[in-house]
Formats: structure tokens, C-alpha cells, sequence
């Protein structure tokens, strides 16, 4: 079943699909969050360079999520504070089945880190695939160097995995990540439940 598509909110976070109307303001936040992402973002390896590939734009992003996401593959949200677009949550590989499961990758804002903005973004994603698509496994892939978002994780009820060297292609080499996973039958009280009776801000 597709449930796509689909709005969250708690308080002043929201997660909905992007819109056409979202190009200007998208654009506006990663233009000016460069710096800050580029230790994060995914890059292109010189072989799919050298066969024409190319960092999708706008448009042609757009594009791909829906058609991922009318088939149920996806759920490509953008992150809003108060109806400002502040950045990005992506539920990607979504499997039925006997596998069940998917994973997450979001980045924000600098100007809204720190907030508990992404924290709630991600408990709301989270809550939703197990509430709503029934899945049984959610993934987070997080860079070793990243304290904040290990951190996003362990305060969402995700758990420590594995590594996973070498595993995607960021600011110009292939960078080893690790693995955090979350299940069914864990916080049965919702992720969102869970980070909110902590009271633990990102």
C-alpha cells in the first residue's frame, strides 16, 4: 500500500513533501549551508564522472523522489520550522517482505542545529515507518566523525551496529561510516514519546 503522500508536525517541526514552489528557498539554504555540509554530502566518484554522471538539480531531484516515492520505495520529505524550509528527510529503500526495512538520511540547517529541529524530524520518520508501513529494521549511516549525529541517533533509540568501510562516496574520497539500527519491538512507546520525556535537544 502507498501511503504517499503524508505531512507530520510536532509543535513547530513538520515533515511534508517538497513542492515545486520549494526551488527557491532550497536552493537559498544550500547555497548557503555549503561549507557546512560539504564534510557530510555525497560526491561523485571520478569513474561515474568520467561516464557523464552529474549531481542531480533541483528539478531533476524532485523528479526522481516522487516517482520513488509513488512506488513506495521512498518518502523524501523536507524538514520546516515554522513553514520555513530548514532541510531534508529521506526514507529510502523501503523493503517489503521478509526484509521489511529501510533507511534514513537527513541533513539541516546550521542556523536551526542544535535545536532539537532534526532530533524530532527523525523520531516523527521513525515512528511513521514503524506505525504506519509496518517495517521492522531502520538504518542510520553516519560518518564516524560525526559526534552530532551519532549523538541524533543514540537519543532517537538507535543502536550501535556495525562499521561499514568504505561505504559511500563523500567530499571527495570513500569514507567509512557506521551503523545504527532501530526495530520494531523497540521503544514501544514511539521514538517521539521517548525524545520528548528526555527533553534531549540536538
Amino acid at each position: 500500500m502507498n501511503h504517499w503522500p503524508v505531512t507530520l508536525r510536532h509543535g513547530d517541526v513538520a515533515l511534508r513533501p517538497m513542492k515545486w514552489s520549494d526551488s527557491a528557498a532550497w536552493r537559498e539554504v544550500r547555497i548557503r549551508n555549503a561549507a557546512w555540509l560539504r564534510e557530510w554530502e555525497a560526491t561523485l566518484p571520478a569513474e561515474a564522472k568520467a561516464e557523464g554522471e552529474r549531481l542531480p538539480t533541483f528539478g531533476q531531484m524532485l523528479r526522481r523522489m516522487r516517482h520513488e516515492a509513488r512506488a513506495g520505495r521512498a518518502l523524501p520529505w523536507v524538514v520546516t520550522v515554522l513553514d520555513r524550509l530548514a532541510g531534508q528527510v529521506t526514507v529510502g529503500g523501503i523493503a517489503y517482505g521478509s526484509l521489511r526495512s529501510a533507511y534514513l538520511g537527513y541533513w539541516i540547517d546550521e542556523r536551526e542545529s542544535g535545536r532539537g529541529v532534526m532530533t524530532t524530524a527523525v523520531a516523527l520518520a521513525s515512528d511513521y515507518c514503524r506505525n504506519e508501513l509496518g517495517l521492522h529494521r531502520l538504518e542510520l549511516n553516519i560518518r564516524p566523525e560525526n559526534e552530532a549525529s551519532l549523538a541524533l541517533a543514540r537519543r532517537c533509540g538507535y543502536r550501535f551496529e556495525g562499521e561499514r568501510a568504505g561505504y559511500l562516496h563523500i567530499n571527495g574520497d570513500w569514507r567509512d561510516h557506521v551503523t545504527y539500527v532501530l526495530f520494531a519491538g523497540d521503544l514501544p512507546g514511539g521514538v517521539l514519546a521517548h525524545v520528548t520525556a528526555h527533553d534531549t535537544p540536538k
